[in-house]
């Protein structure tokens, strides 16, 4: 594939626009002509994170021609499996954690809230734009056709109680060698593949650890717990590596397939 500069532009924008033409944001102009320095008539990359991809032109520095609307460069299908990564927001580092989640291949980001949580003074509805702003520039960089969608924050059992029965949930848990490692469980989770439109998600707890009371609940509700690693890791580090292990997973299904 050719070495072009590429933006993600939402369905709708794109879609709407008149004669191809497609006016850029204040932010699209500033990257493509202060950052990137493209030039007039030099050729990009636009994505609708929804798996299509075109060519497009840049036709002045506001505006860009996309070629072609109805005949995408590039189309990719959705996994029949998505991956969800939950996480307790921890006090640093979440911004990483977005980035990463975003370039390894996670479709879906659920920030959450638990008892032991450092750091329970937020703003999310301050912070959601930025967020949403650094999963927007990961699938750009990672060049990603799919955009990972981040859900609204919410306590770890009310998020639990309102989530899909087509879900499958496993919970990251520390100092406990009775447990399955992650890997070794998703090896057993054949019934996945059998769930329309659920996700498989993995859930990282606090740096903190899980209180009792969330414990007796994953207890209470068969809630499969599992081990990430012998050693103690940061909320960032637990993620990386479940991201790691349940994209690894999923392409070794689609080996098998």
């Amino acid at each position: 594939m050719e070495d072009l500069i590429r933006l993600l532009i939402a369905n709708k924008r794109i879609l709407n626009n008149k004669k191809n033409n497609l006016e850029l944001t204040k932010e699209e102009a500033h990257y493509l002509n202060n950052v990137m320095r493209i030039k007039t008539g030099k050729e990009i990359l636009v994505t609708n994170g929804e798996g299509l991809l075109w060519k497009a032109k840049k036709v002045t520095k506001n505006f860009i021609e996309i070629s072609e609307l109805d005949k995408p460069y590039l189309l990719n299908k959705q996994d029949n499996v998505l991956l969800g990564i939950a996480v307790v927001i921890p006090k640093n580092g979440f911004e990483d954690i977005l980035r990463m989640c975003t370039e390894i291949g996670i479709d879906f980001i659920q920030p959450l809230f638990s008892e032991r949580q450092i750091n329970k003074n937020l703003n999310l509805s301050r912070k959601f734009s930025r967020w949403d702003t650094i999963i927007k520039e990961s699938v750009e960089q990672s060049e990603r056709l799919w955009k990972p969608s981040i859900l609204n924050g919410i306590d770890i059992i009310n998020w639990i109680e309102e989530r899909d029965n087509q879900d499958t949930f496993s919970i990251s848990v520390t100092r406990n060698d009775s447990f399955d490692y992650l890997n070794k469980w998703l090896k057993k989770q054949h019934e996945v593949l059998d769930k329309k439109n659920g996700v498989l998600w993995n859930v990282i707890g606090p740096e903190g650890g899980w209180s009792s009371r969330e414990i007796e609940f994953f207890i209470k509700n068969k809630i499969p717990l599992v081990k990430l690693s012998n050693n103690i890791l940061r909320t960032s580090t637990a993620t990386v590596k479940a991201s790691s292990i349940l994209n690894q997973w999923r392409n070794d299904l689609k080996l098998d397939n």
